[in-house]
C-alpha cells in the first residue's frame, strides 16, 4: 500500500494538469467574511502563473453548492488519470452528530456530497484540504487510497473558527516552507509549516489551542504520499513574496487578523461601542490592505 501511494502521489507525467478548486464559505460576521474571502483570493493569486494549473476559486455570493457542483462536474469531464486534483475548503463547518457540513450561501454541503463529487474525478493524485471548523469530522468520509486528506481539526469537537488556513496559504509563498530547497512546496511541507505556525499563534496569544490539524493518507498518518505531492512550484510565488512591498503588505495583513482575533477574544471586557469602533477600524484597514494585495 505504501509503495502504491508513493507511485500515485509522486508520479508527475509530462504535460499533466493540476486542477485547483477552492471554495470559501460563509463567515457569519463581517470579519470572518473578509478573512475567508481574502484567504481564498491570496491562495488563487499564489497558484497563478503555473502553465500546468487550472484554477477555480469561489468566494462570497458565488460560493454556493450548485456552483461548486458545476465546477467539479467540469473537472470530472476534463481531468485525465495522469492529472492531479487539489480541493480546498475555507470557512465555517458544523457537525450535528451525523453529518459534517461546510456553511455556504444557500444549502450547505455535506462531507458525503463533497466526497461523491471528488470521487467522480479520475485524476489519480488527489488532495483535499478542509480548513473549516469541525473539519476532522469529514476525514473518514473523504479518505481514499489515492487521496491525501488534510483537516484543520482532529475531530468534530473542535468547533471554533480556525486560523490554519492563514498559514497554509502563507506556506505557498514562504521560503521557509520549502525545507528541502527544491523549489517545490509539497503538501507535507505546507502542512508542517501551517501546523507549526498555528501552534505558535496560540502560544503567542497565550490561549489554549482550539484546533489541531491532521494529515491522513488512507489511514497511514505518516506523510509518505503528501511528501511526494507537489502542491506548488515556488519560483513565481517566491518572487512575489520577496518583493518588499508585497512582503510588507502580507505581514500587515497577518498583524491585522491577529489584532481582530485578540479583539474578539477580549470582547467581554470592552464596552459595546468601544468594541464596535475598534472592530470597524480594523476591518476597514484589512479591506484596504487586501485591495492593495489584489492589484
Amino acid at each position: 500500500m505504501r509503495a502504491l501511494l508513493i507511485v500515485l502521489a509522486g508520479a508527475m507525467p509530462l504535460h499533466a494538469t493540476t486542477y485547483y478548486v477552492t471554495i470559501a464559505g460563509l463567515g457569519g460576521e463581517a470579519d470572518y467574511e473578509q478573512r475567508f474571502a481574502g484567504w481564498a483570493k491570496d491562495l488563487d493569486k499564489a497558484l497563478r502563473g503555473s502553465p500546468e494549473a487550472k484554477i477555480e476559486t469561489l468566494y462570497g455570493p458565488a460560493a454556493t453548492k450548485a456552483k461548486f457542483q458545476s465546477v467539479m462536474g467540469q473537472v470530472a469531464r476534463d481531468a485525465k488519470p495522469d492529472d492531479a486534483l487539489v480541493v480546498t475548503l475555507i470557512g465555517h463547518g458544523s457537525f450535528d452528530g451525523t453529518d459534517y457540513k461546510i456553511n455556504l450561501p444557500g444549502p450547505d454541503m455535506t462531507a458525503a456530497e463533497l466526497t461523491e463529487l471528488v470521487d467522480r474525478v479520475t485524476a489519480k493524485r488527489q488532495l483535499v484540504v478542509n480548513m473549516t471548523s469541525c473539519s476532522g469530522a469529514s476525514r473518514s468520509t473523504l479518505e481514499r487510497a489515492n487521496r491525501v486528506v488534510v483537516t484543520a481539526t482532529r475531530s468534530a469537537v473542535e468547533r471554533n473558527a480556525t486560523i490554519f488556513a492563514r498559514y497554509w496559504v502563507e506556506a505557498l509563498s514562504a521560503e521557509a516552507a520549502d525545507t528541502d530547497k527544491d523549489d517545490v512546496i509539497s503538501a507535507l511541507e505546507a502542512f508542517r509549516y501551517a501546523q507549526a505556525k498555528t501552534a505558535n499563534y496560540y502560544e503567542a496569544q497565550k490561549r489554549l489551542a482550539t484546533e489541531h490539524a491532521m494529515l491522513n493518507e488512507a489511514g497511514l498518518d505518516d506523510g509518505v504520499a503528501a511528501g511526494h505531492f507537489p502542491l506548488l512550484k515556488t519560483g513565481a510565488a517566491l518572487n512575489a513574496a520577496n518583493d518588499p512591498a508585497a512582503k510588507a503588505l502580507l505581514a500587515h495583513k497577518e498583524d491585522l487578523e491577529q489584532q481582530i482575533d485578540k479583539l474578539k477574544y477580549d470582547r467581554a471586557s470592552l464596552a459595546v461601542e468601544q468594541y464596535k469602533k475598534q472592530m470597524a477600524d480594523l476591518l476597514l484597514e484589512l479591506a484596504k490592505t487586501q485591495a492593495r494585495l489584489d492589484k
